[in-house]
């Protein structure tokens, strides 16, 4: 038998246990734990919380530094110790440790024409999981602040996101101070907006408005992106403002199909009023939204 036969065979067997008693699974998943190939282990490691496996935790941070030797090797992108932190952090995994661990970890790997760090889902994935540490809010936020400037696009977002999930008012300062600054994926301002408005410091509708009226297009969406689906009635009300306005079109289709998501159920009303009044694109935009929309069948 090939190694890749043997592999999906013991891969197989692995996904199988899924079906069975955590009783009669963790002796399996505990000896998976210990293989050396990282992308077994880290199908083994997804299974874990499923089962809730607590009784695995030391078996995963096991896992997880045993990896970290001579990683490009033994773990290729990184596989096993993402679904190792991503296990820990499905268990609320309070110490910090292995997160921290995980925050700065780079690895560089042999793609075409040179090398490129594998480690970003990694970092991100650190980032959520450690605001569930036995930690305060200063130090997470001081732990997470780095990864606003990471080189990669989905650690900033996820580091963006993992601010505003800490529920830390200071934490909004951060996020304003790299809206400001600006980033060249504009996903990692939306980002941003969205947690400032979670947080919800004072004059938080008004610093978002500021984006909201920029001249660029992108900053414009990210900022209908962040306000559309929120829980606050202000958001909505401030969109309806703009709505009035000189809106440029591609702001005018974000809007209406961004108010798909809205759990406000005058967002509806305001869709169907669109329906009503306009014609073509934003007719069509403003139905496809409300066809979208929770409200869809009152309505």
């Amino acid at each position: 038998m090939s190694g890749k036969a043997a592999l999906d065979k013991k891969l197989e067997a692995l996904a199988a246990l899924r079906t069975v008693s955590s009783e009669s699974a963790e002796p399996a998943l505990r000896k998976a734990l210990t293989n050396f190939n990282g992308f077994y282990v880290s199908k083994a490691a997804a299974i874990v919380p499923t089962l809730q496996l607590t009784s695995l935790i030391p078996d995963l941070i096991r896992a997880f530094h045993r990896f970290l030797q001579d990683p490009v090797k033994t773990d290729p992108q990184c596989w096993a110790k993402i679904a190792i932190a991503k296990a820990l952090h499905d268990f609320e995994y309070n110490q910090p440790e292995l997160f921290l661990v995980g925050l700065k970890h780079v690895q560089m790997e042999p793609v075409y024409g040179g090398f490129a760090d594998s480690a970003g889902l990694l970092r991100g994935e650190c980032a959520l999981a450690l605001i569930n540490a036995t930690l305060t809010d200063f130090e997470i936020l001081t732990h997470l602040m780095p990864g606003l400037t990471d080189p990669i696009k989905p650690v900033r977002v996820d580091t963006a996101a993992a601010i505003a999930a800490l529920g830390a008012e200071a934490g909004s300062l951060l996020l304003r101070l790299k809206a400001l600054t600006g980033d060249k994926e504009p996903e990692v301002i939306g980002q941003c907006l969205t947690g400032i408005l979670e947080l919800a410091p004072p004059d938080a509708l008004a610093f978002i408005e500021t984006f909201l009226r920029s001249k660029n297009e992108d900053l414009q969406i990210e900022a209908i992106g962040a306000l559309a689906p929120s829980k606050n009635p202000e958001a909505f009300t401030l969109l309806k403002t703009i709505w009035k306005e000189k809106l440029p079109q591609f702001a005018r289709r974000a809007l209406l199909l961004g108010l798909a998501a809205s759990p406000i159920e005058d967002s509806a009303t305001f869709l169907r009023e669109v329906i009503k009044k306009e014609s073509g694109e934003l007719a069509q935009w403003a139905s496809e939204a409300l066809n979208s929309s929770r409200f869809r069948d009152a309505m």
